[in-house]
């Protein structure tokens, strides 16, 4: 009797073996839509309910599949926006959600909690392994050096920090730059804007942060530039020592809007996962208007009405989203030290883009354009920049002497046509005869060859030996008006 029972035992535990196997072996039943229509950037699926940011796959007649995402609905209607060229696209073509998982992270490593995770959302490859690459906004290799190998992956967007629990900004960051070094210090965690027209050396100016920063990482996010600028910032701005500590990001002018809109917030992503191990992250994206035009591109295509010179709300909203992920981390982390460019369209500073950025980043160096054209590198206007950050990064001793040269640039500069035609009479004017005397010293502080380095320490160094000779009637005489 036990016998008999021992072998039907046997029998049923058979049977529910290879059930089990058969059933892990089978494809599941996929669930999918339809494509209903496509105009412009804009496809619209149905058959399907999918949060707003789900992944999806396109057929295509050919075989092959688009990759898209869901950036809004109505009703039973799905708004998708393509990663790629919607080229080969049939009514009807089959719309797949793609399910991504979550690579769980190796024992030991601290990571900060994430938002919830969907299964559907778009996730990223992040990790030491990504230093020396370049990437697409999508994370796959623009570098042809083989495969992108990473532990693991991690959210596009990513739950933001407590402000209470974010570590203030106590720390300078050396740059390798003379003039911001000295006169426009920057903190590490702080989020800076580099306003510039075109073609006035903001790409100098980053590359050569990039190269003689003191952040232990850095990571560029090259988004709407022109695809002929992606090969020489990294080949001649960054350089082979800078890359080796360097995660590129470039989503160029050619590709779809939210690949550019991807391609910022993956940037993002990079700079998360190295602060959150502890490391100190130097985050350039070049440009957050481009970014912004992306997403102002995606907004209308959905039928979101134009607000501020055709910019609709949700643009205002993506920015200060996209903005406050940098910064410094929780008590004891890293921190993203960050740039980020702002065109100015004519070179006109009331630009709706520029003056969002102004409002919510922690200062702002402006590049002149007329200080480009006399040769004056780099070009920043230092009466129109400032540092948000900098009185509590700097001694007492240090800001006066940031004071004064300030006031006598300014103070030429004012009074730079009288001195021009020669109307200005000698010794009228104490401030101004001192101001005419050290504008040479002033001017030459200012400039840099791009190739060369100014530490921190050595930019004060100068910045003090300036202030030497005539110190005492200064400190007595020079008062701001």
């Amino acid at each position: 009797m036990g016998t008999g029972l021992s072998k039907r035992d046997d029998l049923w535990r058979d049977f529910f073996t290879n059930y089990k196997d058969l059933v892990s072996e089978s494809t599941p039943l996929q669930v999918s839509g339809h494509l209903t229509r496509v105009s412009g950037l804009v496809m619209e699926a149905e058959g399907l309910k999918l949060a707003v940011g789900s992944s999806c796959m396109v057929s295509t007649p050919q075989g092959s599949s688009v990759a898209a995402e869901v950036v809004g609905f109505s009703g039973d209607r799905l708004f998708l926006m393509p990663l790629t060229d919607v080229h080969g696209l049939a009514p009807g073509a089959s719309v797949v959600p793609v399910r991504i998982a979550e690579t769980p992270p190796k024992p030991g490593i601290a990571r900060r909690p994430q938002r919830p995770i969907d299964g559907l959302a778009r996730h990223m490859p992040v990790g030491p392994g990504l230093l020396g690459r370049v990437l697409d906004g999508a994370g796959q290799p623009l570098d042809r050096l083989g495969p992108i190998v990473t532990d693991h992956t991690a959210p596009l967007q990513s739950r933001p920090y407590n402000p209470l629990e974010r570590e203030p900004i106590r720390t300078s960051l050396d740059v390798g730059v003379r003039s911001i070094n000295a006169l426009l210090c920057v903190g590490r965690g702080q989020r800076m804007g580099l306003f510039a027209g075109s073609g006035v050396g903001k790409s100098v100016l980053l590359g050569m942060m990039a190269r003689y920063t003191s952040a232990d990482v850095i990571v560029v996010g090259l988004i709407g530039e022109r695809g002929r600028e992606v090969k020489e910032f990294i080949e001649q701005i960054l350089g082979e020592e800078g890359l080796a500590r360097s995660v590129v990001v470039a989503a160029p002018a050619d590709t779809s809007p939210l690949l550019r809109m991807q391609g910022a917030s993956y940037a993002t992503t990079i700079a998360e996962y190295f602060r959150d191990q502890g490391q100190h992250v130097l985050l350039i994206m070049d440009s957050l208007t481009r970014y912004a035009m992306a997403q102002r591109e995606i907004a209308l295509a959905i039928g979101e009405p134009p607000a501020t010179r055709g910019y609709p709300p949700s643009v205002f909203a993506k920015l200060p989203q996209l903005v406050e992920r940098a910064g410094n981390g929780a008590e004891g982390s890293g921190s993203i030290t960050a740039f980020y460019t702002v065109l100015t369209e004519g070179d006109d500073p009331q630009d709706p883009i520029a003056d969002s950025a102004r409002a919510i980043l922690d200062g702002h160096i402006v590049l002149s354009r007329s200080l480009a054209d006399q040769g004056h590198y780099p070009a920043i206007d230092i009466e129109s920049s400032i540092s948000r950050v900098m009185t509590s990064l700097i001694t007492p001793d240090h800001f006066d002497l940031v004071r004064r040269f300030k006031y006598l640039y300014s103070r030429y500069q004012r009074s730079r046509d009288l001195i021009s035609v020669g109307a200005y009479v000698a010794g009228s004017d104490p401030d101004l005869d001192l101001a005419i005397a050290m504008h040479p010293k002033l001017e030459s502080f200012l400039t840099q060859g791009m190739m060369d380095q100014e530490s921190y320490t050595d930019s004060l160094k100068k910045l003090t030996e300036m202030f030497d000779i005539g110190s005492i009637h200064m400190k007595n005489s020079i008062q701001p008006r």
